[in-house]
């Protein structure tokens, strides 16, 4: 049995004294974020009752209260033992805020319920959405309307903010007795809450000299002296002094000179007046055209300071290209949340692979009840989901990211009749969005992404007596005939799969309805059967899938007929039979002989899908990445296995420092674990340039590590290369946990000093964690 120590218990006056002191903290809270005095608000800090939503059996009330930091929601739960942080969960770790009937959750179990009373929290990770139904509109109202507002301003706060915003938070939960006085010991409590490690003798020095009153306690205009210490960047100030005069401002003219010389900013005279505009939070400088030292710390933590280049945030390419001379976002089995074999299928996937920049998504179509197809990994023990919730989803999220082309992969297994009605939901349900005749009449290239901007292919089987899916030399009078059937599913290699397969005799041919052929245009799936004849050229539209083994092979002994064929045929590639984790390969190797669909698990966090992502972050993350210009030309001569002399680009050397880390994520929620961090730099590109470097370990500091530690790579192809950026917690005896990493394209890199704000495994920014970097980049002789 466990015991609990009982808590003394307060006094009236002292439940009115700290009832008071948290409305004010909440109150101020409040004010950082743009929100004083706001409705909204002060009813999520006063909480409601709200029922929760599992099943059609599982519907109970609980009750939800956002925290006085309005950043942390508290929720009631009924479970014995349940521990104080598992009944609270960030705002932060929320994606987004549905109202109405709008996940399969409430789809499934709250059609009884006005929508108007219904909302969904969706979380960044895999954590399950949370549905929820609220007593009245108005009470639904102030939770949707109250958290997006929060959401939107967090968001808009800077790193300054931010940071104060946590450690003032971190102050109040170390303040354990809620007097607003902080003892030594809380002092050392708090380091720890922030991820330092500081012996006694230092803390007691910071102590000690913060409390200039001498009553071992550190309040008001102590704290915030300790706050100045503790938040204190050395290695900023360093740089500020060069180029700030003796009263401790930098001129406009001086700016210019720093950016100009360390940042190698060609419009350095313009954007100088502009950067003292945006970041300058002191009035009289700002007046006279200077920069004080906060305004340029708050430079160099904003979007201007950022390592990955703010102009490559739009789209800035030419995208009036055909379809194939792009590198497009792709993911593999779409439906599926977790593994291939045994894990949930869900519309939830689709919305988050989508959400993320994807433009080909696959569904794997079978034969459902009721004349319905339903979409799940065939043979498996994957859960079912219906064809037509997925196309519903497809339409709502298709261009919620991006307004680029949306490709449809289809995977058939189903009968002619429900093949027919899968031809009528996508009609009926994505109406014009789907491309059903060609662009302007183009029947000898593909069209560009600017032409299908908006617009829903399907790539699939075609008829082949409509030898044209542009739409010449059809013939409409077919009805349905035998093509070959493509089973990427029977290619799992898992003995319960393969006894599956025998036991239902899988026939290599398939029957396809004319309604369903009809639907594809631009992407029509044939078998390879190697690379063309030049004196028998094959018809742009036919597209082949590949394995990853067998593209890799491809890449590996033909390389540049591979490119040559993907100047003018769109290529995917999917996982290996053996990967039942939902693993992924390395998509770099297939980019680099311009494979455009190279379909990963986008549920699988990781290398390969930290690399993707950095990739596909480029040209507003829109989904499309032009290829270089030597994997759009028929004649290249390019091979990424055998580098030789050509118009591959300009050689480059990189010169990199890591100069220091700042609020580093705690990997082990424990209070007296504090992390041992180091930082690798890699580079993912052609053969030769593939590299890796790593730092020192810093012991016990996740909070402002400093490495200062120079690094050099050389960069033969620096058009296709990346550069990753990662942080781990070093243990000795294990496996090191991973802490945060950031990707980006080499050509997207900025020079100068930079902060690198990093993500989490799931790929989403953390508020505060960054690294400070200085880049060079030279030509090499």
């Amino acid at each position: 049995m466990q015991c609990f120590r009982r808590q003394p218990k307060r006094s009236v006056s002292q439940e009115n004294i700290l009832r008071e002191q948290s409305r004010r903290v909440a109150a101020l809270n409040g004010i950082r974020l743009g929100l004083k005095d706001d409705k909204d608000l002060k009813f999520l800090l006063k909480g409601s009752q709200l029922l929760k939503v599992k099943s059609s059996s599982w519907r109970k009330e609980r009750f939800y209260k956002l925290q006085e930091d309005c950043k942390t929601i508290w929720q009631e739960s009924k479970k014995m033992l349940r521990s104080p942080e598992s009944q609270i969960f960030s705002i932060e770790d929320i994606r987004d805020v549905r109202s109405g009937h709008k996940t399969e959750g409430m789809e499934k179990y709250a059609k009884d319920v006005p929508e108007y009373r219904c909302f969904s929290i969706i979380f960044k990770d895999q954590r399950k959405n949370l549905d929820l139904i609220a007593s009245s509109e108005d009470d639904a109202n102030h939770w949707i309307s109250g958290l997006g507002k929060i959401i939107a301003h967090s968001n808009s706060m800077n790193q300054k903010q931010k940071l104060q915003h946590w450690i003032h938070t971190c102050l109040r939960k170390a303040d354990k007795n809620k007097d607003n006085k902080m003892s030594l010991k809380e002092l050392k409590n708090f380091l720890k809450e922030v991820n330092i490690e500081v012996d006694d003798y230092h803390a007691k020095k910071i102590f000690q000299h913060c409390d200039k009153s001498k009553t071992e306690a550190l309040e008001d205009d102590e704290i915030e002296e300790f706050y100045k210490i503790l938040t204190e960047r050395k290695e900023i100030d360093k740089i500020f002094q060069k180029y700030s005069d003796a009263e401790g401002f930098m001129s406009c003219q001086n700016l210019v000179r720093f950016l100009y010389e360390m940042q190698q900013e060609d419009d350095a005279v313009v954007a100088a007046p502009a950067l003292i505009q945006r970041y300058e939070p002191n009035e009289r400088a700002k007046r006279g055209n200077a920069m004080t030292k906060d305004g340029f710390l708050m430079y160099l933590l904003s979007d201007d300071g950022n390592i990955f280049n703010p102009s490559h945030r739009k789209v800035y390419q030419d995208m009036t290209q055909p379809l194939s001379h792009y590198l497009v976002s792709s993911s593999h089995n779409t439906y599926l949340m977790e593994d291939q074999l045994t894990g949930p299928s869900s519309t939830e996937a689709y919305i988050r692979a989508l959400t993320k920049g994807c433009r080909c998504v696959e569904l794997d179509c079978w034969d459902g009840p009721n004349l319905e197809p339903v979409i799940y990994h065939g043979y498996t023990l994957t859960s079912k989901i219906l064809f037509s919730d997925v196309i519903k989803a497809i339409k709502n999220y298709a261009f919620k990211t991006s307004p680029y082309p949306v490709i449809i992969s289809l995977e058939n297994h189903c009968s002619v009749d429900q093949q027919k009605v899968m031809a009528q939901h996508m009609t009926t349900i994505l109406q014009d969005m789907l491309l059903v005749a060609p662009v302007d009449g183009n029947k000898s290239q593909f069209p560009s992404p600017e032409q299908l901007k908006g617009k829903i292919l399907v790539k699939g089987k075609k008829l082949s007596r409509q030898e044209d899916p542009t739409g010449t030399n059809g013939n409409n009078n077919l009805e349905a005939e035998d093509v070959s059937d493509e089973d990427e599913a029977a290619e799992i290699e898992d003995e319960s799969v393969k006894t599956e397969i025998q036991q239902k005799g899988k026939s290599d041919t398939l029957k396809l309805a004319k309604e369903l052929s009809d639907t594809v245009v631009y992407c029509k799936s044939i078998h390879f059967n190697g690379f063309e004849d030049p004196s028998h050229p094959r018809a742009f539209y036919e597209m082949s899938s590949f394995t990853e083994s067998k593209a890799l092979k491809l890449a590996q002994e033909s390389g540049t007929s591979f490119i040559h064929h993907n100047v003018r045929h769109l290529s995917r590639i999917y996982p290996a039979g053996w990967r039942t984790d939902s693993s992924n390969y390395n998509p770099v190797d297939l980019w680099n002989v311009g494979c455009q669909i190279v379909a990963l698990n986008f549920q699988t966090g990781g290398t390969e899908m930290d690399v993707y992502q950095g990739r596909f972050q480029d040209n507003g993350f829109s989904g499309y990445v032009l290829k270089p210009e030597f994997l759009r030309d028929e004649q290249t001569k390019f091979n990424p296995k055998s580098i030789t002399e050509g118009t591959w680009g300009t050689k480059k050397k990189l010169l990199l420092k890591i100069i220091s880390g700042q609020q580093l994520p705690k990997v082990n929620k424990s209070k007296n674990s504090i992390v041992d961090p180091k930082v690798t730099i890699e580079i993912h590109g052609v053969q030769q340039d593939n590299n890796k470097k790593q730092t020192k370990v810093i012991e016990n500091n996740g909070f402002n590590p400093k490495w200062d530690e120079e690094f050099t790579f050389d960069i033969e192809i620096p058009a296709l290369a990346l550069v990753r950026f990662v942080v781990e917690d070093f243990d000795m005896s294990t496996k090191n946990d991973f802490i945060g990493q950031y990707t980006l394209p080499f050509t997207s890199l900025k020079q100068g000093y930079r902060h690198i704000h990093l993500l989490t495994k799931n790929g989403d920014p953390y508020s505060s964690s960054t690294l400070f970097v200085y880049i060079n980049i030279q030509d090499c002789d």
